[in-house]
């Protein structure tokens, strides 16, 4: 249990009331992982619109290109913005916002007129997604119970790429009923129009649900709500040493001022060296190259010879594997450790896209795009889906279940939320570069590879362990780096 020490974790130590409040933490971050789910629907959806937002607005390459990319510097944004935003009203709050944002993108980007209002609308999407990127998993963690917290906190990518598929399969049917994404389907509107709106549901269910779950236990301890804190963690935790946890986390938030960008500074200067490494997580997650095989998969399916419907219908079967490959993580990481699984994860992404980078690197072009003819085509696609395997069940939920609850208490909003930060930054850079890339393939993909070998020596170098560490427990770090000051 959070901040109770040295108790036995093991099986034959978990009582009726842990599998009573187990399932109420189940319940609490099911709802909170929601924001995850609208997260991967507004980040995948613009695909199924693309063609069809150039064709009525008459826009260029350049034009639609910073369309698709808006809704990242909105997700940047929110993501800087919602760790401190959450520390001032609350981790509940901020969800409440973050549905509110995705619910006016998703009307306003459905009914805009022009191309200028689809960019606002998409930034104001874009920063519900950054809001939900940082306060899911802060929460997340805060109400968990370190022996489930990290298959809990799974839940947030579990629910990213369930977003990804249900945005894929949303806009296929869609265009399938109305016979195209430019076609008129209801109340005059096109289909891919209707793409966009389809994600008030979820934006409404969001935001009704997030009434119904309670405050984190740290945010209340903080602001001085104590007896709120001892109900909520009772709820969570049972009575087992409530007083002890509550006065564990008091100790690691004590402080004389309010919380700001100041607390991730060492007193000696400079970024304290936990910080850094979300950072570096977050960055590496992106420079995989993750994202090229959502966004731009066609390319690869056409290289193979299929033409672009079938090319759509296998990138929902890569959304699939994805999807599947991330219960795997949820079934492992509390029970071999998060840092093992990066390390495994590491390794297959490495081996996969090194493969492609050969595989590319030799293909032959013709009308100026690459050609796999026999097997290479047949080696590049199942290395592909392996790198979808070996990402799916690694680096994409491992890194969002570290980033909640690696930092201090005393750190944790503002440190994600430079984290989370970071990790757009990456995406988007990593997004707008690659169609430069697309005539030099086998050079992408070798750069992807290089990261993943880098992604490797920086787990084994620099991420510490956390599996059935408590929350509590992570403020020692924090203390040790400020001892030399101290000295």
């Amino acid at each position: 249990m959070a901040g109770q020490g040295p108790i036995d974790q093991s099986p034959s130590a978990i009582t009726d009331e842990d599998f009573s409040s187990g399932g109420t933490a189940i319940r609490i971050a099911s709802v909170a992982a929601l924001g995850g789910l609208l997260f991967g629907y507004d980040s995948a959806v613009i695909n199924g619109a693309v063609d069809s937002i150039q064709e009525d607005f008459g826009i260029g390459n350049a034009e639609l290109g910073f369309a698709v990319a808006s809704a990242l510097l909105g997700a940047a944004a929110g993501a800087m913005s919602a760790g401190r935003i959450a520390d001032r009203i609350g981790r509940i709050s901020v969800m409440k916002i973050a549905a509110i944002f995705f619910l006016v993108s998703a009307i306003g980007t459905a009914l805009a007129p022009n191309v200028t209002l689809v960019v606002i609308f998409r930034i104001v999407g874009g920063i519900g997604v950054g809001i939900a990127s940082v306060i899911a998993p802060a929460y997340i963690a805060e109400t968990s119970p370190p022996r489930i917290r990290g298959r809990l906190g799974s839940l947030q990518q579990l629910a990213i790429v369930s977003g990804i598929f249900l945005s894929f399969a949303v806009n296929w049917v869609l265009q399938h009923i109305a016979g195209g994404p430019n076609k008129e389907l209801w109340f005059g509107l096109d289909a891919w129009r209707w793409m966009f709106l389809a994600m008030a549901l979820p934006a409404i269910l969001y935001g009704a649900l997030a009434f119904t779950i309670p405050e984190s236990p740290r945010y209340l301890v903080a602001s001085h709500k104590i007896p709120e804190a001892r109900r909520v963690l009772t709820m969570l935790l049972g009575e087992k040493n409530l007083e002890i946890t509550i006065s564990r986390i008091q100790e690691t938030l004590e402080r004389e001022d309010k919380p700001s960008w100041r607390d991730l500074r060492k007193p000696t200067g400079g970024l304290y060296g936990i910080v850094w490494v979300g950072l570096g997580l977050s960055i590496f997650q992106q420079f995989v190259g993750i994202n090229v095989i959502f966004y731009y998969s066609n390319v690869l399916w056409q290289a193979v010879g299929f033409d672009a419907d079938q090319s759509a219908i296998y990138t929902v079967i890569t959304s699939v594997v994805n999807v599947a490959t991330t219960l795997i993580a949820i079934a492992l990481i509390d029970k071999i450790g998060r840092k093992p699984l990066l390390l495994i994860g590491s390794s297959g992404m490495a081996v996969t896209l090194v493969t492609m980078s050969i595989i590319f690197a030799n293909a032959t072009v013709v009308d100026g795009k690459p050609n796999l003819p026999g097997a290479s085509g047949v080696i590049a696609l199942i290395a592909a889906n392996l790198f979808v395997v070996a990402f799916g069940m690694s680096w994409g939920p491992v890194v969002w279940v570290l980033l909640g609850e690696m930092f201090p208490n005393r750190i944790r909003a503002a440190a994600l939320g430079l984290a989370a930060a970071g990790q757009w930054a990456a995406n988007w850079l990593i997004t707008v570069t690659f169609p430069g890339l697309r005539d030099h393939l086998g050079l992408a993909y070798g750069f992807y590879g290089l990261c993943a070998i880098l992604s490797g020596l920086f787990v084994w170098k620099w991420v510490m362990e956390t599996k059935g560490v408590s929350l509590e427990d992570m403020h020692a770090e924090l203390m040790h780096e400020e001892k030399p000051a101290r000295a």
